[in-house]
């Protein structure tokens, strides 16, 4: 196969992919058309109510995405989380995270820059595609793509090599392309990593969104229907009769007390006043709370996130059996996503060392996704660091502490150790004062 066809085929990817991210983004956008609002109530409200969203769909994103925290790495892992935060992953793995459980699945590419250290970046499914061997599911191929002023740009990763093309026109998708430059690619693997939000094996990548989109929609369209209702039967409707009624100069007749007016004055003895009822919106409500418990067990979001009243967990223990569900899906994407970061970390330590990538043992470490409490966590710690079963260090990085501030938190004890007991660092040669 010709090098030109294989670039062809995945940028085609890309484009088969489009229309489903581009539904996916509205929804998490909340910009997705009004479902189910009949014509008659469109035609009745007309311009006065455009649209309406609720974002649930942004809130069960996020909501799982801050608890994907990774906090370092074990192992054959040198220089790995300076790198890390180096290239700024610390902020920009969540990035990662929300891409893949909005659009299905986001990339990090990993190369070397200038000055021979890992560059690593991270990518957005609009401009990055990549192709697995059917029978290892391994990275056979990957795309990525962008627009320029010179026009549009496509790199192809293989193993043995990596391609530069260009198109002279903006907008290219997967014709037109000219082959610019060639690379050699050291690592003898594809250096684009995958984030897949999916637990099966085969299909393509799920959002975290696919399930809740017809519940969003439900959901707004009795929204839509109370705020239509409270506009037109939400208030106490008058009435009168026995009032001779006036025509303009068209001959349509003419209300003689506008909705303006305060006060309904008549002089014909037979004239009778009144009003109407106001409609009973609390069926509205019902069916909101209805919705919303559905969206709580598809999504897992507990009900104090979705807003409903009388919901709020009583208590910290409340909170956490509450949002059981979501922290068991957070811990199925840790473990998901955490092979895509491990590969991610052992093509960076290839990057120094030159190793195979293949070759580089190491795990990665995330925060506990559970909401607990500072005081009982650290109550815990102690326990068991008092009991003998924890050591020191070991204890401080189930507080949270990072293997920086371990370091840093040991370093100043032996520090305050020494100045209790006088030592003279002077003397000793330890430090020149210079």
């Amino acid at each position: 196969m010709q090098d030109i066809e294989k670039l062809a085929r995945v940028l085609g990817v890309i484009e088969e992919g489009a229309p489903r991210r581009a539904t996916r983004e509205r929804y998490y956008r909340a910009e997705q058309p009004l479902a189910f609002l009949a014509p008659e109530a469109r035609e009745a409200i007309g311009s006065r109510f455009g649209r309406i969203a609720t974002n649930i769909c942004h809130v069960a994103v996020t909501s799982m995405a801050e608890r994907l925290r990774v906090t370092g790495f074990t192992g054959d892992t040198g220089t790995v989380w300076d790198d890390w935060r180096r290239n700024d992953l610390d902020q920009l793995a969540g990035i990662a995270h929300r891409e893949a459980l909005t659009l299905g699945e986001s990339f990090v590419i990993v190369w070397a820059d200038t000055m021979g250290r890992p560059l690593v970046t991270v990518e957005s499914p609009e401009q990055v595609a990549v192709m697995r061997d059917p029978a290892t599911r391994e990275v056979t191929r990957a795309v990525k793509r962008w627009e320029s002023p010179a026009g549009t740009h496509a790199v192809m990763y293989e193993p043995d090599r990596i391609t530069k093309w260009l198109a002279p026109n903006p907008g290219a998708y997967v014709s037109g392309f000219e082959l610019t430059e060639t690379l050699h690619n050291p690592f003898g693997i594809v250096p684009v990593v995958p984030l897949r939000n999916s637990d099966r094996l085969l299909g393509p990548a799920s959002s975290e969104l696919d399930d809740l989109m017809p519940l969003v929609d439900a959901l707004n369209k009795s929204l839509a229907d109370m705020l239509v209702a409270s506009e037109y039967a939400g208030r106490p409707r008058r009435w009168a009769s026995g009032v001779e009624l006036a025509e303009d100069e068209d001959g349509n007749v003419v209300n003689p007390y506008p909705e303006a007016n305060r006060m309904m004055i008549s002089e014909a003895p037979e004239a009778k006043f009144g009003a109407l009822p106001a409609a009973d919106l609390a069926s509205y409500e019902a069916a909101v709370r209805v919705i919303q418990a559905q969206i709580s067990a598809v999504s897992g979001l507990p009900p104090h996130y979705l807003g409903a009243h009388g919901d709020q967990p009583a208590s910290a223990d409340a909170m956490r059996a509450a949002e059981a569900s979501l922290v068991a899906k957070v811990e199925a994407r840790q473990a998901i996503f955490g092979r895509s970061w491990e590969q991610v970390a052992r093509l960076m330590v290839a990057v120094r060392t030159g190793l195979p990538p293949h070759a580089v043992a190491l795990a990665v470490q995330w925060a506990d996704p559970a909401t607990r409490s500072i005081a009982q966590e650290a109550d815990a710690v102690v326990k068991l660091f008092s009991a003998g079963l924890l050591p020191a260090t070991y204890a401080l990085r189930k507080l949270g502490y990072s293997d920086d501030e371990v370091g840093q938190i040991r370093a100043a004890r032996r520090a305050e150790s020494l100045d209790a007991t006088g030592t003279n660092f002077s003397a000793l040669g330890v430090f020149d004062e210079a």
